[in-house]
């Protein structure tokens, strides 16, 4: 496998030669990142967690509720949460280590089938628990708690936290999945509690039972931007499950997407239920299903219903990643973790590494070694199960682009600059970089971008 790599380095003129990695799979639904003691820790949905020391080997060291080793007698623990909820499971967690030390794990439950949930916060002195409850701090569903009767169109489902800090120091939780849409809430950063406990504080998107969950909040000092990460549709392999991003420069919004809309826009209809026509064109999104050959009916080459992620920034080597859980073509419900690196266009758009991450480093790259067969893959912002298949093209040392479509593409010749790709008409602006790819077992050139109306692009070298 190795004599391969090198030998495409080679052939390329590529300096950095990147090894062929060896991956250890887990499964994590709904995974939550945090580094700490020199090891990234994720966390998720029927309290699923997992290690690795550098993102391509990870080891499962909580697989569900009742093998869990989150906490010592979760049963006994949670027993008003489980009657409350009407449920067996947790759904998606979030951990944050805050400044007296400790990690403090937000929890959630939910019935499922309608807004019936719970969200509360268990602290540890170590990462990987024993984790000891503090309170249940927010209701949703028919609790009283706000005095008023629970309206599933306009308030949200308790559920889904991302506790984060913003670069003022100030602590915010961001949650939310469907009904009322997200919200966000000032929190306590001695406590972890809610500043205020009569509120469910500000709404930044959805409502009317629009199909929009997991948000995670990142916020980026280069570009002073805080960018706000959701999923959109239905998490199954048939609910065209994808990942979306807008941006403000404050942490409680308003949040805009690449075409100037506000996401406090992106709802359903009124008395709709999944409405998914009124959201689709809202947020820039960042994948969708798709396969990186062509679909036989056994492939299980690619993504499907790829989402709820979380984002992390790597102080180390001033890397981004984005962590999510994925299902595969012809592979049913099946899901595991994935980490790709994420990338900034100089206009501050995040866009994805089309290949998951395999420790590979940014390369400096010239016009003889990207020129090649690729394998176009693109998809539009509609909420459906369709896959798509990739495309092939070729990009001529001159800058054309031939194939089934033609266009044309530039390399930036500095940081300051994106590389260019336009097809049809269509302009995406992002980066040439050189990955490894799985599918077909070698190191490749890829190109990642967005167009200005938020649709991502992947080009994949083609080495057959």
């Amino acid at each position: 496998m190795l004599s391969l790599t090198v030998s495409a380095c080679k052939a390329k003129g590529v300096d950095n030669v990147i090894q062929a990695p060896e991956f250890e799979n887990v499964t994590v639904h709904d995974p939550s990142v945090i580094y700490t003691e020199d090891e990234y820790y994720v966390f998720g949905s029927h309290l699923q967690a997992a290690k690795s020391e550098n993102l391509t080997q990870w080891q499962q060291i909580s697989k569900s509720v009742p093998l869990n080793t989150l906490f010592e007698d979760v049963y006994k623990e949670f027993a008003e949460e489980f009657e409350y909820a009407k449920t067996d499971t947790f759904w998606a967690p979030d951990v944050i280590q805050l400044k007296d030390g400790r990690y403090y794990l937000y929890y959630c439950l939910c019935k499922g089938d309608q807004p019936l949930s719970v969200l509360g916060v268990a602290v540890a002195d170590n990462i990987e628990g024993p984790y000891e409850k503090i309170e249940s701090f927010l209701y949703s569903g028919t609790s009283p708690q706000f005095g008023e009767t629970y309206d599933a169109t306009k308030d949200p489902n308790a559920v889904d936290p991302n506790v984060f800090f913003d670069k003022e120091g100030k602590l915010w939780m961001v949650y939310g999945s469907y009904s009322g849409g997200i919200f966000i809430l000032e929190m306590d950063e001695n406590t972890g509690l809610p500043k205020d406990r009569n509120t469910y504080g500000k709404k930044l998107t959805g409502g009317n039972h629009s199909r929009i969950e997991a948000p995670y909040i990142l916020y980026n000092e280069e570009t002073d931007y805080y960018y706000l990460f959701t999923s959109f549709g239905g998490l199954d392999s048939f609910g065209g499950y994808n990942m979306r991003v807008a941006r403000s420069k404050s942490p409680d919004g308003p949040y805009l997407d690449i075409l100037n809309q506000s996401m406090e826009e992106a709802k359903g209809k009124e008395k709709s239920f999944f409405d998914d026509l009124s959201i689709e064109g809202f947020g820039n999104k960042l994948m969708g299903n798709f396969t990186y050959v062509e679909d036989d009916g056994l492939t299980n080459d690619g993504y499907v219903s790829a989402g709820h992620n979380s984002v992390l920034f790597d102080e180390k080597t001033k890397d981004y990643y984005v962590f999510f859980h994925t299902r595969f073509p012809n592979g049913g419900e099946n899901h595991e973790l994935r980490v790709h690196k994420l990338y900034f266009t100089t206009d501050g758009w995040p866009i994805m590494s089309p290949l998951r991450y395999s420790g590979e480093e940014i390369t400096k790259l010239n016009k003889n070694q990207i020129a090649g067969n690729y394998k176009w893959i693109s998809t539009t912002k509609e909420i459906i199960d369709w896959i798509e298949e990739p495309i092939m093209v070729s990009l001529e040392k001159k800058g054309s682009i031939t194939g089934v479509d033609k266009g044309n593409w530039h390399l930036a010749e500095s940081p300051e600059e994106d590389s260019t790709v336009e097809i049809d008409g269509e302009q995406y602006h992002g980066q040439f970089l050189y990955t490894w790819d799985q599918t077909q077992e070698t190191a490749v050139i890829s190109f990642t971008g967005v167009s200005q109306k938020g649709i991502p692009l992947f080009l994949i070298e083609d080495k057959k």
